[in-house]
């Protein structure tokens, strides 16, 4: 379907969509439609939007990409851009107000918050505004101090952080009084039984007396682990890490507002040693040196990243008290120097599920000496820390619905719930989701292609133009390329977008077979010169860099690459409907399915719902979750309570071991087909 280019009118709104607005309560029935009514398209599933936010006081502008029906709140939220809310983006504390540039569709709770002038001007409330085009966000300064930090899918978190701070004025010793100086501390700080560490107490003596007795005490959980001079109780930090095989993800949280200061992401530094969680166990197990070297690849990572993100929200590491870190159990076991070979073979034992308090310095970090850090457990050995925070964030154990849950990745750690009982496994689907195996594949970066669009009829005009999808275009291949350069190969999402509109067109038969040469023109006119051989293999053309260009020197897709998306898909789609086999329902119960992880949340619903890769379900029920994993760390950093939940997770779900199952193989090779 042609769709106007992001940021253009389409000159009209569908009057079904309009009343279907005001019935439900969106739109209010006495808002002007003109001017401030912009166009109303649901969101397809399809491609990506660019928000491009102006902050009050930042250097410049921040540009992300989302899939289409985000909402403009949890755009920011996901890249650490913060927008004032304390009602969990529901819409009734109207504080997260944002002035958004083309103007968008005014709903009821707009127009109790706003002028008619201010919604002429483009004033919504952030967490409304569905991202279904390319848009401004202009975010003002935050106006208050919010109490509540809402994180994760639709979650909010009262915020009671584990790191305190208690600023106390305190009465010099006399003759009279000659109480040790932690007891006098510890005395003005009496509803809480505190013990203390060593290097506390090698400098209180020298603190107090400079200070003149008035210091800041900085507490984590029940333990004393600095007295600061003054007052410094509004100063406190975290950092929350999503440690993933791939990528490492680090945001900076200023735990005194609940707010993200900044994040970063970077490649983790054991890709050396290996792609995967197996290639990399069995460098453990072929040299014994390799595992203190894993450890400190991953420690410089967090180490790196942990500087990038104090640097950029202007934050002493010094003034970071606290860290959570989510991983998978092999990527946990590595960092903490834990031997991981009993995860690598049957019968896949862990270590330990669940972890004692750990010092900051043993990841590596240089943040404040006394600093802990908490560790999410593990369900099993390859549904990890990860997956449960992904759970917490997420409310899988407190949503009555039915609803999936699917991390897509080179592990896909698969959950399902049906309100009550929450089950769990994980699918080995290669490295294709991550470019690997795939003849032009290559990671999501500058270059990437990772949206597709084919037009069959389309008489093609213009062989070599690369146009962004839902642009008017001649050509009969639009791509989107990450970075809006000169296609170089094809990650992930692209990938999946491929295959699903060779399937949607015909080319690609259920089997997952090109069609034969003879048929293409009458099925495809358009697109029909653009099979062809490479060697003794049929390819299909995405791009030419010049119309006369040998296949071997364009990005294409083989019949070998299709085959590798196909085992990745079966695996998936045997674990998922096997869990709902062990819970008794059918695919139609499902409510929600929440796509999680970097490659899950840029995943096009619609094409995965085509190749079969989710069930087959309306794309309104396909919801990418974003960066769940980070999401969940930042809460147990915020909530002492949301840390309690996590651990409680581990008696909630059950794991179901695939490799058990009699009926898997069979089962795989009936996902086989698109």
């Amino acid at each position: 379907m042609d769709r106007p280019a992001p940021g253009q009118d389409s000159g009209r709104r569908s009057p079904d969509v309009t009343e279907d607005l005001r019935r439900e309560g969106l739109i209010d029935p006495t808002a002007p439609v003109t001017p401030v009514l912009a166009p109303v398209e649901p969101p397809d599933g399809i491609g990506r939007v660019q928000l491009t936010f102006e902050v009050a006081g930042a250097p410049g502008p921040k540009s992300v990409r989302v899939p289409p029906g985000v909402t403009v709140f949890d755009s920011a939220s996901w890249n650490g851009i913060a927008i004032d809310s304390t009602c969990g983006g529901h819409g009734t504390c109207r504080k997260c107000k944002v002035q958004v540039s083309p103007t968008t569709a005014v709903t009821h709770h707009d127009t109790r918050t706003f002028t008619p002038e201010q919604l002429a001007g483009g004033w919504r409330l952030a967490c409304l505004v569905s991202a279904t085009r390319d848009l401004t966000v202009v975010v003002p300064p935050l106006t208050t101090r919010p109490k509540a930090a809402t994180v994760g899918v639709g979650r909010q978190v009262i915020l009671r952080p584990a790191l305190q701070k208690r600023y106390v004025e305190l009465a010099e010793p006399t003759l009279a009084d000659q109480r040790t100086d932690l007891v006098r501390v510890l005395d003005a700080i009496d509803d809480l039984e505190l013990t203390c560490d060593l290097a506390v107490l090698r400098t209180l003596p020298k603190v107090l007396r400079e200070a003149d007795f008035k210091v800041t005490a900085v507490i984590a959980d029940e333990a004393l682990i600095d007295v600061e001079a003054g007052d410094t109780s509004t100063v406190r930090y975290a950092v929350a890490f999503d440690l993933g095989t791939t990528t490492v993800v680090a945001t900076l949280l200023d735990l005194e507002t609940g707010t993200p200061v900044a994040v970063s992401s970077m490649l983790n530094k054991q890709q050396p040693f290996g792609g995967d969680v197996i290639t990399r166990i069995s460098a453990t197990m072929m040299d014994p040196d390799t595992l203190p070297r894993l450890r400190e690849a991953a420690a410089a990572t967090l180490r790196e990243l942990t500087a990038e993100v104090c640097a950029e929200g202007g934050v002493d590491p010094l003034h970071v008290y606290e860290v959570a870190l989510a991983g998978n159990a092999t990527m946990t076991a590595l960092v903490l120097g834990i031997d991981p070979e009993p995860i690598g073979v049957a019968p896949f034992v862990m270590t330990s599920a669940s972890f004692p308090v750990v010092a900051a310095a043993d990841l590596g970090l240089e943040v404040h000496p006394g600093a802990r850090a908490f560790v999410f457990p593990s369900l099993g050995a390859y549904v990890g820390g990860d997956i449960v925070a992904g759970m917490l964030a997420t409310g899988m154990d407190r949503d009555k619905r039915t609803r999936l849950f699917i991390d897509v990745g080179t592990n896909c750690e698969i959950v399902l719930s049906d309100g009550d009982t929450i089950v769990s496994t994980a699918a080995p689907a290669g490295p294709a989701f991550e470019g690997g195996a795939i003849r032009c594949g290559m990671r999501a970066a500058d270059g990437a292609i990772e949206v597709i669009k084919l037009h069959p009829l389309v008489e093609e005009v213009a062989p070599a133009t690369v146009s962004k999808p839902g642009e008017p275009t001649a050509n009969p291949v639009e791509l989107g390329v990450i970075g809006d350069v000169e296609p170089r190969g094809l990650c992930g999402s692209g990938l999946v977008d491929a295959v699903s509109e060779l399937v949607r067109v015909g080319l690609l038969d259920a089997s997952g077979r090109f069609v034969p040469e003879e048929q293409a023109p009458g099925i495809a006119p358009a697109l029909a010169d653009r099979l062809t051989m490479i060697g003794q293999e049929r390819v299909f053309v995405l791009h030419r860099p010049t119309p006369d260009a040998d296949p071997a020197d364009c990005v294409v897709l083989s019949q070998r690459d299709v085959r590798e998306l196909q085992f990745a898909k079966a695996a998936i789609s045997t674990g998922w409907s096997l869990l709902l086999d062990q819970l008794g329902l059918e695919a139609g119960d499902v409510q929600q399915v929440l796509l999680a992880g970097s490659f899950g949340s840029y995943l096009s619903p619609a094409s995965a719902v085509r190749i079969g890769l989710v069930p087959k379900l309306p794309v309104l029920r396909i919801v990418s979750a974003g960066n769940v994993a980070g999401e969940g760390a930042k809460m147990v950093l915020l909530s002492v309570r949301e840390r309690a939940g996590a651990a409680a997770l581990l008696e909630e779900v059950t794991y179901v071991e695939l490799s058990d199952r009699p009926d898997f193989n069979d089962r795989f090779v009936e996902q086989l087909s698109f």
